[in-house]
């Protein structure tokens, strides 16, 4: 399933579990849940190497940095 479709249908699901109650703090929630295991996974596949995994993101290595603190996935 490509993300966008599994974001969709998780959203979906999201919103019916919700009963008509309204959303709050939606896009923050989101973007926390998909960027944890972004960089995990990218991490991973670049082998610790956070250079080539900020490449393969597209973003600065010190935003990268920042991000890992963030999700508690560096020291």
């Amino acid at each position: 399933m490509p993300i966008d479709a599994a974001v969709r249908a998780n959203l979906g699901i999201y919103f019916r579990d919700l009963e008509g109650m309204e959303p709050n703090g939606l896009y923050d929630m989101v973007i926390k849940a998909v960027e944890r295991p972004l960089l995990e996974v990218v991490l991973a596949q670049a082998e610790g190497n956070q250079s080539r995994a900020a490449e393969w993101l597209g973003i600065n290595r010190n935003t990268l940095r920042r991000k890992l603190l963030e999700h508690k996935l560096a020291e």
